[in-house]
């Protein structure tokens, strides 16, 4: 395998394993995504990145990325407001495009996926969903409880990471920001629908993070 090969095998490893920018509008959750909508999810997250000359330019558009499925409190405007990442199949592949044309630049030469890497981001059968939260002490999220709420449906993950070890937040507020990631099946949810996730922390406190699948693709 070259050098670009073992570069795409290992960014897909990083997607696929830990883990958008886009110009339409969204009417749901993509879940049957064709090789050649991949393609221009890819191409959507390059445009963007190949036009950043400066790490200013750079962080605008991760910025922008984030926001584009993010749920729930905007960071930027409410640092300790709960929020979540929804890493959708989108998502993923517009994140590969703007490391593609990150790698392209390094390289000077062109990086791209290879279709059969593309296929398996298209094929997978779950949502990740990154959880942000804030507590009292650095380890206020460990054994957090999570669910997706949509109506009087209740939907389980079918997993949850650890949480990290707080990070001390600065200004007025709680004391610490953590994060922790939870897995859902697409088959589990309906990908058109207003949502609730809803956090049980093990002091008894709640987290509520509103999100509106309609408006994320």
């Amino acid at each position: 395998m070259g050098a670009h090969g073992q570069w795409a095998r290992g960014m897909l490893f990083v997607f696929i394993g830990g883990l958008a920018f886009s110009s339409s509008p969204a009417l749901a959750i993509d879940v049957k995504l064709s090789m050649d909508d991949a393609q221009k999810a890819l191409e959507a997250g390059r445009a963007p990145m190949d036009k950043a000359n400066s790490p200013e330019d750079v962080k605008k558009v991760l910025q922008q990325a984030s926001l584009a499925t993010r749920v729930g409190s905007d960071p930027e405007k409410d640092p300790c407001g709960p929020s979540a990442i929804l890493r959708t199949k989108r998502y993923r592949l517009e994140a590969f495009g703007r490391q593609e044309a990150s790698e392209s630049k390094k390289r000077k030469t062109e990086i791209r996926m290879p279709d059969e890497f593309i296929k398996k981001v298209v094929d997978m059968p779950n949502m990740e969903v990154e959880v942000q939260l804030c507590g009292d002490d650095e380890y206020f999220a460990e054994g957090a409880v999570i669910e997706m709420q949509q109506g009087t449906k209740k939907v389980k993950p079918i997993d949850v990471g650890k949480a990290e070890r707080g990070r001390k937040n600065e200004g007025s507020g709680p004391a610490y920001r953590s994060r922790f990631t939870a897995v859902f099946a697409y088959e589990s949810f309906d990908p058109n629908a207003a949502s609730v996730f809803v956090i049980n922390l093990q002091d008894g406190k709640e987290a509520r993070i509103n999100a509106d699948f309609s408006k994320v693709k």
